[in-house]
């Protein structure tokens, strides 16, 4: 299955020899490097996941334009400039559906060291910079890296929206779809897809046709779209052009689109916290903040306490720009700046994803958190640990 795109500025590709250093200088685990017949292309196989890469000498068709893309302005006008393509394959799926796409990304990595261009996810129609490449390769995974989400409108009424994945492909599964919703249950619904698609993503997910449980007692089925669209009342099969593929349907126990019950709590992750209450706790934070940083200073090495603060972060969604509030582990206290690496990424883009490396200023935090192996010490515990840290 051809599943990225590398385009590239020249119409030529780097010398094979080259490539194979490349390859092997970067390589972590054992690594084969494998050039093709052709003298352009290869195949590297790593830990039994095989990626082809193909070359082909070609100008960006003229139809590719920017609105069937989601990316950077600069990373699409890259894309309209490319003279030539590497074509990566791989067999997606079991039993380890990540590892060939971890790999593609890797090799594409590998090229973007040595030529300047942009990769294209065509499944899920994205484009990535080198700046993307680097940190699917290298922060913790987010399946809003690897998917795009769209919300079409195909009925009238207050719940007119089908919300459906583009690019679980790559994994070796279908992609999901959910209807009836309405533009209040969209950011619950994306949340919730995301969440289902990375379970599928790691090989974890529901059976088809089997109900499945949530951590909240809500219940549902995942059934093929083949079967699931049969009672779909009201939605125009035209609606469904250039959607031709198959899908997973998000449906109730019952195989009915009644889903608003299982969207409730993720609801509540959108839900506003009250500024007085954020005050409050920034002013708490501030407060305890003095020993909280003493006790992280003079932690032992082999300490099994983990220290974590909340800090506003500002994101985009849409180009209005929102703030989220999101804990880090903190790394490092120098001065009145921390360094950290965030717990979770934002909810509403990728902007700052799970596992970055940033930096606070202190006076910025509200909240604080420490943890042994773990298990947060109840308040009681953490108010002797930050007391002990007071001034006689």
């Amino acid at each position: 299955m051809e599943v990225y795109l590398l385009a590239i500025d020249l119409g030529a590709p780097a010398p094979l020899e080259r490539l194979r250093a490349a390859f092997e200088a970067e390589a972590e685990v054992e690594l084969t490097f494998t050039p093709a017949e052709d003298g352009a292309g290869f195949s590297v196989e790593v830990e039994g996941a095989r990626v082809e890469v193909a070359f082909e000498a070609r100008p960006t068709p003229s139809e590719w334009t920017s609105d069937l893309f989601t990316g950077s302005e600069p990373a699409l006008k890259k894309l309209a400039r490319a003279q030539g393509f590497y074509r990566f394959s791989f067999e997606p799926g079991p039993p380890h559906p990540t590892l060939p796409v971890f790999e593609a990304l890797m090799c594409a990595r590998v090229l973007m060291d040595h030529m300047s261009g942009v990769l294209v996810d065509i499944s899920s129609q994205k484009v990535h910079d080198v700046e993307d490449v680097v940190e699917l390769t290298e922060l913790d995974f987010d399946i809003r890296d690897h998917v795009n989400l769209h919300a079409v409108e195909v009925i009238e009424g207050e719940t007119p929206l089908w919300v459906h994945s583009h690019g679980m492909e790559k994994f070796g599964v279908r992609d999901l779809e959910i209807f009836h919703l309405g533009e209040e249950e969209l950011l619950p619904a994306e949340a919730f897809l995301h969440e289902l698609c990375t379970d599928l993503a790691f090989g974890t997910g529901p059976q088809p046709r089997s109900q499945v449980g949530t951590s909240e007692g809500q219940t549902f089925m995942l059934v093929p779209s083949e079967e699931a669209r049969t009672n779909l009342l009201g939605v125009p099969l035209e609606a469904f052009e250039g959607h031709e593929g198959l899908y997973l349907t998000v449906v109730s126990p019952e195989g009915r689109h009644n889903t608003a019950e299982l969207l409730r709590p993720f609801r509540e992750r959108f839900v506003q916290e009250p500024e007085e209450h954020t005050e409050a706790m920034h002013r708490e934070a501030q407060r305890l903040l003095p020993a909280f940083k003493a006790r992280f200073l003079r932690r032992g090495l082999m300490e099994p306490l983990s220290f974590a603060v909340r800090a506003p972060f500002e994101t985009h969604p849409e180009g209005e720009a929102v703030t989220e509030q999101l804990w880090l582990e903190v790394l490092s206290w120098e001065d009145a700046t921390l360094v950290g690496r965030l717990v979770d990424g934002a909810v509403h883009t990728t902007e700052w994803r799970k596992g970055s490396h940033v930096e606070v200023d202190e006076s910025e935090v509200n909240a604080l958190a420490v943890s042994r192996e773990g298990r947060p010490p109840d308040d009681e515990e953490v108010r002797t640990l930050l007391e002990a840290e007071r001034p006689m």
